[in-house]
């Protein structure tokens, strides 16, 4: 594979057209939405299992967090295909959209990007859904099983996939601590950025991980409640699905978080796709989505 830090240009180039590909699908829209909460961003798109399932068998669920630096131009939408291809492949998915970075004066940083998140709204949120799921699961999607529900989410949504996994770890004084595990067949995340130290020195997305929790000393101080990468062992079945090309979540990440998981007595398993970039984990067109929905499935059925 060519070395994509020595042919940057090269590298850019291939980022560029995933990213082109994956954004050029229409979107599919959801069978239903529903509310987790007031807010008009806090709310969950399901998507029926339309193949898949025998007779009479319920579908599991996957829980779809969508990526986007947890920055505000990025919804659900965005992952609408992904979604749908999943329910093509005999799922029932629940797309959760969450609060991002705030709108109106404040909302960029110095070099114009939109800030990355709210605190602590974007977990609030994140929190609040997924203990709002089984019983919004049980009215919107009568063909699921809540019981077998399997998470995933790429990029910013892989890492709050592993970290709602994780709310049972979180310290004491966390809001959205629970008082164990969460119920779930195991996580699958895509291209997460699943280790807020590596990723800081690794200017990840701009930087996105220091400005979720608020930058400068708040970084040190709300990492203990934010960062999967601490939040070890889960008890929970859990693969990071990465690209080796990835250029915008690089490999390093994923294989920190996995380390981490390792000294603290877990295996997580790693799927590393040869010369695949960021976006094709979730582009309905390419050959990592399928084995996405393979890592998926051996999870959940």
């Amino acid at each position: 594979m060519p070395d994509a830090a020595a042919e940057p240009g090269t590298a850019a180039a291939r980022d560029a057209a995933e990213e082109k590909s994956a954004f050029s699908h229409p979107a599919v829209e959801p069978d239903s939405t529903a509310g987790y909460g007031d807010h008009p961003d806090q709310v969950i798109d399901f998507y029926a299992p339309r193949d898949g399932a025998g007779p009479g068998e319920a579908a599991p669920v996957v829980v779809v967090l969508h990526g986007g630096s947890w920055r505000a131009p990025y919804d659900r939408r965005h992952i609408s295909p992904f979604a749908g291809f999943l329910a093509r492949r005999g799922f029932a998915v629940a797309s959760v959209e969450y609060r991002r970075g705030a709108a109106g004066a404040g909302a960029a940083t110095d070099s114009g990007d939109p800030v990355a998140g709210r605190w602590p709204d974007t977990f609030d949120d994140v929190a609040a859904a997924l203990d709002a799921l089984p019983e919004l699961v049980r009215h919107h999607l009568p063909r699921a099983d809540a019981r077998r529900m399997v998470l995933t989410g790429h990029s910013a949504g892989g890492h709050l996939a592993l970290w709602a996994a994780a709310r049972h770890l979180l310290p004491a004084d966390a809001p959205w601590r629970t008082g164990r595990p969460a119920p779930l067949r195991g996580v699958v995340a895509l291209a997460p950025i699943a280790d807020f130290e590596v990723a800081d020195k690794l200017g990840v997305c701009g930087g996105a991980a220091r400005q979720l929790l608020g930058g400068g000393e708040l970084f040190a101080e709300r990492r203990p409640y934010a960062d999967p990468a601490l939040l070890l062992p889960t008890g929970i079945a859990t693969t990071l699905v990465q690209g080796r090309a990835d250029v915008d979540v690089p490999q390093a990440v994923a294989e920190a978080y996995a380390d981490a998981a390792a000294k603290a007595g877990e295996v997580v398993g790693v799927t590393l796709l040869e010369d695949v970039g960021h976006y094709p984990l979730i582009d309905p067109a390419a050959d990592a989505c399928a084995v996405v929905a393979e890592e998926i499935a051996q999870l959940a059925w």
